[in-house]
């Protein structure tokens, strides 16, 4: 059965191959000859061409299935050479690998032996290694010994350097046996040579009468002595470098005195040597006076201790600058005598701060009152002694978070407490300087003015603190101040709205326009610009603003004022807004008469000797111009300029809608009205602006096309009806001195005119 499947299968798969023969062969000859019978002559043509084809193929057949076997034979050889390679190479590799092992195995007891002679070895020569630093260090001590016996005290303070720069090498040694011996005879030797220099040193200070505990004059006996002076002056710079020599070890073995972390106070070496030897006598002092239950010691006086310390630094700053600047120059140190000498008698300052400020946190005067001679202490040490401010100050003991909060509480309360003694004040609307008139141009109040004094003296108490984050709390709390005033002053003009036009309202408006005109100045000081960065920065680390509002402010389009500007102008419009409307209101009822007046009726130009104002416009012009001198010496100049503009504003288009188009007018009425605007309306406001017309555009151009003469007034009215495209009629308009009128507002004031000839029409 599977046999006769299996052929069952052949005849299948011969018939398939027969039928896509048959149909190959049939495409073909469809393709060649196709349905045109004068194609057949090709067929010979065909014929040869399979035939050549079949011949070709039968020869590359032949070709192959004679090379085929020839390259099977030459693989399988190919093949077998590389197995008989492989093998040999396998038989060689386990050779190998038995005589390595064998070798390995003989040489095992070799291996262990010389490894614990290298253990030995390495052991041999880190004691070596231990022993010769021993034994350097005792012949640096050795050497110090002999210096010291034969008296060569600057050779033995250069030999401990050297033993000082040996105990910072073995620093990350672990061998603490060693440490320790060095450490200590470090610490032997330099006790030996600092107080053998060190009562030296003091007898030579003795000499020159250091400190300089009286007046500044008393310094000339420190300065010029008789005879012994260059003697004196040559110990004082021989011990000085002596000392100086011993800062390394002494800085090696004494930590500098810190106060705690809280204080965040920059890192800094501690006071070279002989700078120290040369505070300890005023240490003393200090300490003496200052601590314990001393009579000076009055935690309510801080300006006692503040103010002998500066004296301190301004009796020796003489003698530092001219005897000891130069030794330390001549050494080749960096370090600054005067500043290390008041940088050793601030950090007692400090101290003192540190101790004392716990002690009346709680009492609002008390530490107000150090807080106000903390900072005058600063101010003086800063720009009379130069003292920088990179270094550790009486402003990092205020900026102690406990202290520092008290702090913003005291002057938030103390500032509120001014502002309601400033704002209750008989002269609190009243400006200082009022009958000077070249200073008085903004006229600002009393109450506007000290406030912004006092915004001023609070910027300048906290703008040297060292935290840029501690400053930034100081200008949120400035800026509160500026939002309580303006709403102070919000309720006070409230309680004046019905007076607008008042002393007191425009006051208010006065003191609005200084306060936001003075912070938009400061938003361009570089103070307030450096906070704006710090801002910045804190305000992308914690995403509290937009990306716009961070890109505003990072392009310096912003300020870190624009809030309260904003806010002080939107006031400040309000303000202006309601007085222009009072004024407007009363032009208004003042110009009732003269709305109307019967403009179609008066006489001619040609018909009056004089023209004269019209008496119905009388009351509106008297009314503006009382209005306008009141505000003009009430308000100062920005803000009167832009009342009147505001108010020329409104009056412009009322005239307009309400006078002109609400009546007709004959040639007499128009002049009439051309003479009360031209000669009486608008040189009231002449005294403000060069041409006062330019504001009053609706009226201007009115009175002109009102005032034409009628051949240009027909001519006018032809074109404009006539002009089917703008352009001809916009040059027409022009051409008579027409800009803001449009085209159909023309139209509707020729309309107006009654003095039209009778054409028939």
């Amino acid at each position: 059965m599977n046999m006769a499947a299996l052929v069952g299968s052949d005849q299948v798969s011969e018939s398939t191959d027969k039928d896509d023969l048959s149909l190959y062969v049939s495409a073909f000859i469809e393709k060649e000859v196709g349905n045109d019978l004068q194609s057949l002559k090709k067929l010979d043509k065909l014929i040869e061409q399979m035939t050549e084809s079949k011949m070709q193929l039968e020869e590359q057949v032949l070709t192959i299935s004679s090379e085929i076997p020839k390259r099977i034979q030459s693989a399988l050889k190919n093949a077998d050479e590389s197995k008989q390679s492989l093998n040999r190479l396998l038989e060689q590799e386990a050779t190998l690998s038995s005589s390595i092992s064998s070798h390995l195995q003989a040489a095992q007891p070799w291996m262990d032996d010389l490894r614990t002679m290298i253990t030995q070895i390495e052991e041999i020569e880190r004691h070596l290694a231990y022993l010769k630093w021993i034994s350097q260090i005792e012949e640096l001590s050795d050497n110090i010994q002999q210096y010291l016996m034969t008296n060569n005290v600057p050779e033995a303070a250069s030999t401990l350097v050297s033993m000082a720069e040996l105990d910072r090498k073995l620093q990350d040694s672990s061998c603490t046996h060693l440490l320790g011996f060095v450490r200590a005879t470090v610490k032997f030797w330099h006790k030996i040579l600092k107080d053998k220099l060190t009562s030296d040193f003091e007898e030579i200070l003795a000499q020159l009468h250091w400190p300089f505990i009286g007046p500044p004059h008393s310094q000339a006996v420190g300065l010029s002595r008789p005879a012994t002076a260059p003697e004196t002056y040559t110990n004082l710079e021989t011990l000085f470098c002596q000392l100086l020599k011993l800062h390394t070890s002494d800085e090696l073995l004494n930590e500098p005195k810190q106060l705690p972390e809280k204080y965040s106070l920059p890192a800094a070496s501690s006071v070279i040597l002989p700078i120290q030897v040369m505070l300890t006598p005023l240490q003393k002092r200090f300490r003496y006076h200052f601590r314990g239950n001393r009579q000076t010691n009055v935690i309510s006086k801080p300006e006692w201790y503040l103010a002998q310390v500066l004296m301190w630094i301004a009796n020796h700053t003489e003698f530092l600058d001219e005897k000891i600047q130069p030794i330390l120059d001549k050494a080749g140190s960096l370090v600054n005598a005067r500043l290390e000498f008041s940088r050793g008698l601030v950090m007692l300052v400090l101290e003192k701060l540190g101790a004392d400020i716990p002690c009346l946190l709680y009492d609002d005067n008390l530490f107000c009152h150090l807080v106000d001679e903390v900072l005058l202490f600063e101010r003086e040490l800063h720009s009379a002694h130069g003292y920088p401010g990179t270094f550790a100050n009486c402003m990092h003991i205020l900026s102690e978070e406990t202290c520092f909060q008290r702090w913003l509480t005291v002057e938030r309360k103390f500032a509120l407490q001014k502002m309601d003694s400033m704002l209750s004040s008989e002269a609190a609307w009243v400006s200082q300087y009022k009958d000077i008139t070249d200073v008085d141009e903004m006229k600002v109040p009393d109450c506007a003015e000290t406030f912004m004094t006092l915004l001023l003296v609070i910027t300048d108490r906290y703008k040297n603190l060292p935290s840029a984050s501690r400053k930034l709390q100081f200008l949120e709390l400035q800026k509160d101040l500026v939002d309580d005033f303006r709403i102070r002053l919000t309720q006070v003009m409230k309680e004046e709205t019905r007076a607008s036009l008042g002393f007191r309202y425009c006051a208010i408006l006065n003191a609005v326009n200084y306060i936001s005109t003075v912070l938009a100045d400061w938003a361009d000081n570089v103070f307030f610009l450096q906070l704006q960065q710090a801002a910045l920065e804190v305000f992308a680390e914690n995403n509290t603003l937009s990306k716009l509002q961070l890109g505003q402010l990072a392009s310096m389009e912003s300020s870190v004022f624009d809030d309260m500007i904003n806010l002080l102008e939107r006031l400040k419009h309000d303000m202006l807004t309601r007085q222009v409307g009072h004024v407007f209101r009363e032009v208004k009822d003042a110009a009732k008469l003269y709305k109307k007046d019967r403009w179609l009726s008066l006489p001619s130009q040609s018909e009056q000797a004089v023209m004269s104002l019209s008496s119905s416009a009388c009351p509106l012009l008297l009314t503006l111009r009382d209005r306008l001198l009141q505000l003009e010496q009430q308000l100062c100049f920005s803000l009167f300029k832009v009342f009147w503009q505001m108010l020329v504003e409104k009056l412009d288009v009322y005239i307009y809608q309400e006078i002109i188009l609400a009546n007709h007018f004959n040639e007499g009425g128009a002049a009439q009205l051309q003479f009360d605007m031209a000669r009486n309306l608008f040189p009231l406001f002449s005294h403000y602006c060069k041409r006062p017309e330019n504001y009053f555009k609706h009226v201007k151009e009115a009175c002109i096309v009102l005032n034409l003469n009628i051949g240009s007034a027909l001519l006018l009215k032809d074109v404009l009806q006539s002009a089917s495209e703008q352009p001809p009629a916009t040059a027409a308009l022009n051409e008579i001195g027409i800009y803001k009128l449009a085209q159909q507002d023309v139209e509707i004031l020729l309309n107006l005119r009654t003095n039209w000839p009778n054409t028939g029409k």
